[in-house]
């Protein structure tokens, strides 16, 4: 049994979907594991994860304003507002959707769809540094 551990530093330019689908396939590839899971765990309350389409941007577009829509700025009742007006919607936005993500390992490769990558998703209107830890443990 395999298992390698590693941290990436993820630069936003504010809300919005990064993909980050190359830095998977590179730390699985140089992981070993033929066959096996990884987790792939965001550190960070005000951003989130998502496997998505990649294969159009119009995708991006649409679930960010999506989300925007569901969840704007500016809501009157909010009472955490001492990190900013964006913070406490970014946190809502984190719970809908998720932190963590496991996805199987086949013959050496994420067992991504043909049109899926993987998204931190920025919920934060400035620019931010996230932290994303890969984890993977299988077979050689």
């Amino acid at each position: 049994m395999l298992q390698s551990l590693d941290t990436l530093n993820l630069s936003t330019d504010g809300a919005g979907l990064y993909e980050f689908t190359r830095d998977v396939r590179r730390f699985v590839n140089a992981a070993g594991v033929v066959t096996g899971l990884l987790t792939v765990y965001c550190r960070h309350t005000s951003c989130s994860l998502l496997i998505q389409e990649n294969a159009d941007d119009d995708v991006k577009t649409d679930l960010d304003g999506f989300f925007r829509r569901l969840v704007p700025q500016g809501m009157d009742w909010i009472v955490h507002t001492t990190e900013g007006a964006d913070d406490m919607p970014a946190h809502i936005k984190a719970a809908l959707t998720q932190t963590s993500v496991t996805i199987p390992i086949a013959q050496g490769r994420p067992v991504f769809g043909t049109w899926q990558g993987i998204y931190l998703f920025e919920h934060r209107t400035r620019p931010h540094r996230r932290e994303v830890v890969l984890h993977i443990i299988g077979d050689a």
